[in-house]
């Protein structure tokens, strides 16, 4: 059976590098990203995040974030898959819990669902989960 978790973040730390910058065409940044979940996950995520930057400002990326924290009752990790979009500062993604990455009360965490953010603003986040 699912359940629907819900909650905010807000990102602590966003270190942006550039790796590659062509003549023409998106650039290339990987980000170390730290964010603090609150609401049903309380905890904290820690993530490199790769990105392709257009010269308009708007950005593709993907991600593999770890969140260590608890879930409920139950206290573990688990590693969620994102991608995502921003354009002119609205932040747009979705993400999935990757399998057999829970550990701890979340082993066997399972689950889908996404997030929207402001540039500066605390995010809003869902999560459809269940346990195998």
């Amino acid at each position: 059976m699912k359940s629907r978790a819900k909650g905010s973040t807000q990102v602590t730390v966003y270190e942006p590098e550039t790796y590659e910058q062509p003549a023409d065409g998106p650039r290339l940044n990987q980000v170390r990203l730290v964010e603090t979940f609150q609401g049903d996950v309380e905890g904290q995520g820690t993530a490199r995040v790769l990105q392709a930057q257009w010269t308009d400002g708007d950005v593709r990326y993907t991600t593999i974030e770890r969140v260590i924290g608890t879930l409920g009752n139950r206290k573990g990790t688990f590693l969620l898959q994102v991608e995502g979009t921003v354009r002119a500062k609205h932040n747009h993604g979705v993400w999935k819990v990757l399998a057999g990455s829970g550990t701890g009360g979340l082993s066997g965490l399972r689950g889908e669902g996404g997030f929207e953010a402001e540039h500066g603003k605390h995010g809003a986040w869902t999560l459809d989960y269940w346990f195998e």
